[in-house]
């Protein structure tokens, strides 16, 4: 069976849970924590980081964009009548959204409200790009889900927790985008991804007291009236 090596709340081991999970792949998952890292992961993770997949042989791939590449092209891929140039566009939308995962995390840190919305700049100019992509089907390639899906899936799955916790919506500007993280949300996918104490782990590093939105999510549950839902709100 693959094995994943894991960090909780890493985005790109959730891009490849979520593929694996939409692929009805079976797999095991051992987590690490980065901190601390066992020798036995840095003989098998070059860069020192996850996720790390090991094959039924027992060979260990390392790299999030190439370890779905090889869960394409070893298992049925998602979308098996896209045209070679079809699926090259679909590799490069997946890497503006890989690409971010880092700028997310990084604003989700933020300490104050001018620091969020610096940080946010870069991840705002991915989604009005997205955005502007983005028809009037249920997933990115029209109504079957693909790998683009998969990769914006951790970056949607993360905002609507900040939302639900915070008030802080990074989608208000982007219906459709709004409308397509509705319909990744509802998938299951996002939530069968991530390991159970998944939004509790998040939440106590990106919603803790030394972020801004952490100072968000108190007053949200401190205050009876309904929390402001625009970035452009404070």
């Amino acid at each position: 069976m693959l094995k994943i090596i894991s960090f909780k709340i890493c985005p790109f081991v959730q891009r490849v849970t979520a593929l694996l999970d939409t692929k009805n792949i079976p797999y095991e998952i051992d987590y690490i924590q980065l901190n601390n890292k066992p020798s036995w992961f840095l003989e098998i993770s070059p860069h020192g980081q996850v996720p790390v997949l090991i094959t039924d042989s027992g060979l260990p791939l390392f790299e999030s964009d190439a370890i779905v590449e090889y869960l394409e092209e070893a298992y049925p891929p998602l979308n098996p009548a896209l045209s070679p140039e079809q699926r090259a566009i679909n590799r490069a939308w997946s890497y503006l959204a890989s690409k971010h995962y880092l700028t997310q995390c990084s604003a989700q840190r933020s300490s104050d409200e001018a620091t969020l919305r610096s940080r946010s700049q870069a991840l705002n100019t991915a989604f009005q790009t997205i955005e502007d992509k983005l028809g009037n089907t249920r997933f990115f390639n029209g109504d079957t889900i693909s790998t683009v899906d998969i990769a914006w899936l951790p970056l949607l799955h993360r905002a609507a927790i900040i939302e639900q916790n915070s008030g802080y919506d990074f989608l208000s500007d982007y219906p459709k985008l709004k409308a397509w993280q509705r319909t990744l949300m509802a998938t299951g996918i996002p939530q069968a991804s991530v390991s159970q104490d998944f939004e509790q782990v998040f939440s106590n590093f990106y919603l803790s007291e030394d972020t801004c939105l952490g100072h968000r999510n108190q007053a949200v549950h401190n205050t009876p009236s309904t929390p402001c839902a625009s970035k452009h709100c404070c």
